[in-house]
């Protein structure tokens, strides 16, 4: 996860290598060198060790102060038709791109043996935690105030964007596509709303080392809040500054 209450939880790729070679060295040499019947236990072996090494990883992975979730992990099984030949060291690895966060995989490949396999054991990790989910339908364009969605236990890793369990994250901004009822506001769903249009009288705060000076302006372009707009101010010199609301433009001198 990065180091965010808001983003999903990364693991540590070390701990995960320390973690598997314990089991996975001897469990795929084993794997190979017995009966059909004895490979499929040896199969399940593996992916019930991953699963219990992945929930500690997970547990410990959380970053200090980052919001509580309740971790459920899935492990699956390697492809039962797979024929592995004896290898003496097995290093795990996170595919380039994967983490461990809804549904991905682990590699598992053999560095000391007669034929250097690679194989991969498909994973799933959800993440249930409290979050905003929309409370009825809402057009896109709309304004979203703090009524307009409920707290819920969802799972944070059903999707790749974010979830915005932060009501500052939301409220106020507009929603970029209908939003139905019952779903998760995540990244992408919300952008900040455009408080003035071109053309509209707005209040300039020009703050400079030690002074800050109001007067008033033009807007020359739509303003957004948390975004930047030019203005023309009184004496006809045209301006940038940061929109801070409906009506007011910060200018730094």
């Amino acid at each position: 996860m990065e180091k965010s209450r808001h983003s999903p939880l990364w693991l540590n790729l070390s701990v995960l290598r320390r973690g598997l070679r314990a089991f996975a060295a001897v469990s795929v040499l084993a794997l190979s060198s017995t009966a059909p019947a004895q490979a499929q236990d040896q199969a399940a072996l593996i992916a019930q060790e991953s699963q219990s090494w992945i929930e500690k990883a997970v547990a410990s992975a959380r970053p200090e102060g980052a919001a509580p979730l309740r971790m459920v992990v899935q492990v699956g099984a390697l492809d039962s038709r797979l024929t592995l030949a004896p290898c003496g060291q097995v290093e795990p690895y996170l595919p380039m791109g994967s983490r461990l966060w809804g549904k991905t995989r682990i590699g598992l490949r053999c560095l000391d043996g007669a034929s250097r396999w690679n194989v991969f054991l498909p994973v799933q990790v959800q993440a249930y935690g409290q979050t905003w989910v929309m409370r009825s339908d809402v057009a896109a364009g709309t304004t979203l105030s703090l009524d307009d969605a409920v707290l819920a236990e969802v799972d944070w890793a059903q999707e790749n964007q974010s979830v915005l369990a932060d009501p500052q994250m939301w409220v106020g901004q507009t929603a970029t596509r209908t939003l139905r009822t019952g779903m998760v506001l995540r990244h992408g769903m919300v952008k900040p709303a455009q408080v003035f249009q071109a053309g509209s009288m707005v209040r300039i705060v020009a703050q400079g080392r030690g002074f800050s000076v109001t007067s008033g302006g033009q807007a020359l372009s739509a303003g957004v809040v948390g975004e930047m707009a030019r203005v023309r101010v009184d004496n006809g010199r045209v301006v940038s500054g940061l929109v801070l609301d409906m009506r007011t433009v910060q200018v730094n001198l």
